[in-house]
């Protein structure tokens, strides 16, 4: 398995990252010890997790995904010092108002109070990479792509940066990152880390797919110059891409089925007529339509490690054996065909 550096930081991760946030809801925890096993056999050390999760998210299952973590750090001695561990903070919304009392902030107290949490379900005294969930201002993320000015932009960055500095020194994270954020997010906290000697943002959790390339138009130019890459989320597209939510199609129990909020940046007619090609595509090049994308996303230059989840073994199988697939330069070059076609349909 390759690794690569966690932006400027002293830390390898797997260009595979083990996604959680079905645990706890669509997995069991012995599911998901299974998939966690299998997933170190093959050579993964990064595995990424939120207070949030399970998802979709419920007050029941708040705080499940680490827990299952946590368990089977303490059923595995001496795993937890071989694992780049990665967690979230949540950020302000409708739909959390069973998270600090509904409102959730990055300032000093949430910070620590997140973390206290985070720390203790997953039974360890440390998290390597310490993640924003999502922007406390208003961006265009979440399916939207213009953006609107908000009045409301919630605890200031430097005080954001200034509460996990103090969380670094005291040890309990190691290094932190962004996630749902834009160009504008990324490059005022490396300009306030430097001008004030504080944490530096070492990467960026961002949706990037075959359907969502929009961090192309601007971030990945701030991925490779300021090294700060790309930890790449639902290269799949919640599983879109494989086809099975095609003509109306919903698997019982998979993720759109269960999910009740309203939307969903992946269901929509020109989503599907994009996986139609793409899948057209992979079958006509004798690949696996799922490791088509996955490989996709492992080719680019700007990545740091791409976020893979599965619900059942075989998909997990399947997702890491992307790492055998490489894309030719004619497959690339249809690839880009479509895309420019039909440009970001699930933004």
């Amino acid at each position: 398995m390759e690794t690569r550096k966690l932006g400027t930081s002293g830390i390898d991760v797997s260009l595979l990252c083990l996604g959680t946030m079905t645990w706890g809801r669509q997995n069991s925890q012995a599911e998901a010890f299974e998939q966690m096993d299998y997933a170190v056999s093959r050579g993964i050390n990064f595995f990424d997790t939120a207070e949030m999760y399970a998802v979709p998210p419920n007050k029941d299952t708040y705080g499940k995904t680490e827990e299952i973590i946590g368990n089977w750090f303490a059923a595995r001695p001496g795993m937890r010092q071989k694992i780049v561990l990665a967690s979230k903070i949540i950020g302000p919304g409708e739909y959390f108002s069973y998270v600090r009392s509904g409102k959730t902030r990055y300032d000093r107290t949430h910070i620590r109070e997140a973390i206290d949490g985070s720390l203790r379900r997953l039974q360890t005294d440390y998290i390597d990479l310490y993640q924003l969930h999502w922007p406390q201002r208003t961006v265009n993320s979440f399916g939207k792509l213009g953006y609107e000015h908000g009045s409301d932009d919630g605890t200031p960055l430097l005080e954001t940066l200034e509460a996990l500095q103090e969380e670094v020194k005291a040890g309990r994270i190691r290094e932190v990152g962004l996630s749902n954020d834009t160009p504008w997010g990324v490059m005022e906290c490396l300009h306030l880390a430097e001008k004030h000697s504080l944490p530096r943002m070492q990467s960026v959790q961002n949706a990037y797919n075959l359907v969502n390339r929009k961090d192309e138009v601007g971030l990945t130019e701030v991925y490779i110059r300021a090294n700060c890459g790309l930890l790449a989320y639902s290269p799949l597209g919640g599983g879109t891409l494989s086809g099975k939510y095609l003509d109306g199609k919903m698997p019982p129990g998979s993720r759109r089925a269960i999910d009740e909020r309203p939307g969903g940046r992946y269901n929509n007619p020109r989503t599907d007529a994009a996986t139609r090609r793409y899948l057209e595509l992979a079958q006509q090049h004798g690949l696996d339509p799922c490791q088509m994308a996955l490989a996709f996303v492992n080719q680019q230059k700007f990545l740091t490690s791409n976020i893979i989840g599965a619900t059942t073994m075989a998909q997990l199988q399947s997702n890491i054996d992307s790492i055998n697939v490489s894309l030719s330069q004619d497959v690339i070059h249809l690839i880009n065909e479509i895309h420019h076609s039909n440009p970001n349909p699930a933004p």
